[in-house]
């Protein structure tokens, strides 16, 4: 395992949901349906930390750190790029790199200039 990818990794993990949510029965729309919720609950989650670690919620207080808040970040990553994939397994990572680089076209300067 030491020599996969992150992609590889992800990779893996779509296949095996696509598969047990296949078992179960769910067509492929409602299997990538469901994984976008899973995406939101991911990132509700990251905001239930930024609540917690602001101490903006006066019946928690501080209820959790910064490492709290980059770990539901990371999870919800995670599940993104795992949804990605299974959407489009055969080119998930070409897919996100050629997005990226029309998102961040936007932003930053062409080489060279």
């Amino acid at each position: 395992m030491a020599d996969n990818t992150p992609w590889d990794t992800i990779g893996s993990l779509a296949a095996l949901f696509t598969r047990l949510d296949s078992e179960r029965g769910l067509p492929p729309e409602e299997q990538w349906t469901l994984q976008v919720l899973k995406l939101s609950e991911e990132v509700g989650e990251a905001a239930q930390a930024v609540i917690g670690v602001r101490a903006t919620n006066p019946r928690k207080g501080r209820s959790h750190s910064w490492e709290h808040v980059q770990e539901e970040v990371a999870d919800a990553v995670i599940t993104g790029m795992v949804g990605l994939a299974r959407m489009r397994p055969d080119d998930a990572a070409e897919y996100l790199a050629r997005v990226l680089a029309e998102k961040s076209a936007k932003f930053l300067p062409a080489a060279g200039l």
